[in-house]
């Protein structure tokens, strides 16, 4: 193993006689230390038996690093011996994946995952833990889920050659019923997903606010304005005052406080951390934006003030953009990485919202219509995944030396579009055309952050000079 120095400070407690060792923020791993990111996991089964076009050249990539991320949307079980059953409150449909899934993530050169997101509980707290059970045989690290609060928001560790790093995973979209809590008093804790609970509210042009007040007033039984000018709330949607029309969040105090001591103690823990983070905010009913929510910005840089040496969103199923914040990289989202489409089995919950017979359509029926006309959440179709740019990402290969993020290279894949429902969602590298028309795209939704990614034969570059944001 090679060695490298701990850079540890030392301060007395002064409650007593005994020594607290606190981790440095910085990061302490070795030279050429590696880390590739990738987005979405959402598959079925495993791959690397069959000679998928182009997926070996994939599969170089992930194993060359040190630490190969993803995260995984999909639950793991076989549902011949499952116990479980497909909830009533799901992720917009019910992903499933076979268990041999788990050894094919490995050899693919996966070590480690994140677990919060919103179809964590799809099939209950037995797929839950099957899935957890699958992916620590498999010798994949996982972190997000888990027996109660404490336990989800936990870091989680995997050990490489050039250091120790720290993986803290939370979501900002989710059922309500998959929220971990802690115990108090007598009640017991609850088992689910790490949470960030946001505060939603629409912001409109100041004219539009006074309209909304009127309209409020109006109503029977009316409650008393706040006094607040610039605030309304209506049938229980909060609107606030702004220039331009869209959705606006704020995170919960009590979440966010929990998520920074978990990435502070995660760090003193690791020579590396990383957050990871699955939201689709925002999210129209007929579009998914190509920019974070208006509060991501902040809160990833607050996770690396805390101690994290990456953050990594993802969620929106698209590429946004990239941001280089104290030398440190924030990808606010790494779109779709496997888009595997064989989602049975269905449920029958899944048949009844597309208006399918299970006795007579199939789950590819009830998936194929899924797929063109989204998915059902709240009475209507949102998050539609059907256009080009869903089916296009990156793999982000960051590499380091004395501790500094040196250089950072952007891969360009496709995920098989045009390919028939059973063969489609299988990423390789996206032909010259294509992959530069995805890196002229990821160019512009990095430049708000200031981001200059250069192209050179085909990869998108950045580079990072010593003492230097970017």
């Amino acid at each position: 193993m090679e060695q490298h120095s701990k850079e540890i400070s030392f301060h007395l407690d002064r409650r007593g006689d005994d020594f607290d060792a606190v981790g440095s923020v910085a990061t302490n791993v070795a030279d050429g230390f590696t880390l590739v990111a990738v987005g979405d996991l959402m598959l079925s089964r495993p791959l690397t038996k069959y000679k998928h076009p182009g997926f070996d050249d994939i599969v170089k990539i992930l194993r060359e690093a040190d630490v190969t991320f993803g995260n995984m949307e999909s639950l793991i079980f076989d549902i011949r011996s499952f116990k479980g059953s497909p909830q009533v409150e799901h992720g917009g449909c019910y992903f499933v994946s076979q268990p041999e899934l788990g050894p094919d993530l490995k050899a693919m050169g996966f070590n480690l995952v994140s677990r919060a997101t919103n179809h964590t509980l799809d099939w209950g707290l037995e797929g839950m833990r099957e899935t957890s059970r699958i992916l620590d045989e498999s010798g994949i690290i996982h972190a997000g889920v888990g027996e109660n609060l404490a336990q989800a928001g936990a870091a989680r560790f995997l050990e490489t050659q050039r250091g120790r790093v720290g993986l803290v995973s939370l979501a900002t979209t989710f059922a309500p019923m998959s929220r971990a809590c802690d115990p108090a008093g007598e009640a017991p804790g609850r088992p689910g997903l790490n949470p960030l609970r946001l505060a939603e509210s629409i912001v409109v042009p100041p004219d539009m606010l006074k309209t909304l007040r009127q309209v409020r007033d109006a109503l029977p039984g009316a409650p008393p304005g706040n006094g607040d000018p610039n605030r309304v709330v209506l049938a229980g949607t909060t609107y606030k005052a702004a220039e331009k029309t869209g959705y606006s969040y704020e995170p919960y105090p009590g979440d966010l406080a929990n998520i920074l001591r978990n990435v502070r103690r995660g760090k003193q823990f690791s020579d590396f951390c990383i957050v990871t983070n699955h939201g689709h905010e925002p999210n129209w009913p007929d579009k998914v934006s190509e920019e974070p929510a208006d509060y991501e910005q902040s809160f990833a840089r607050k996770m690396i003030d805390a101690g994290a040496d990456a953050y990594i969103g993802h969620g929106p199923h698209l590429l946004r953009g990239i941001e280089i914040y104290k030398g440190r990289p924030i990808f606010y989202s790494l779109g779709n990485f496997f888009g595997d489409a064989l989602r049975t089995p269905a449920g029958a919950d899944m048949f009844e919202a597309y208006g399918k017979d299970p006795s007579v359509d199939t789950d590819a029926e009830v998936t194929a219509v899924e797929e063109s006309q989204g998915y059902p959440v709240g009475g209507e179709y949102i998050c539609l995944v059907t256009g080009p740019i869903f089916y296009e990402s990156v793999i982000a290969v960051s590499r380091f030396e004395h501790n500094q993020l040196v250089e950072l290279r952007l891969y360009p894949i496709e995920l098989g579009r045009s390919e028939r429902l059973a063969n489609r969602g299988i990423p390789r590298l996206a032909h010259a055309s294509q992959g530069t028309a995805i890196l002229y795209r990821l160019q512009e939704l990095s430049k708000p952050f200031g981001t200059e990614i250069v192209i050179e034969n085909g990869v998108g570059v950045i580079t990072l000079r010593p003492g230097s944001s970017q």
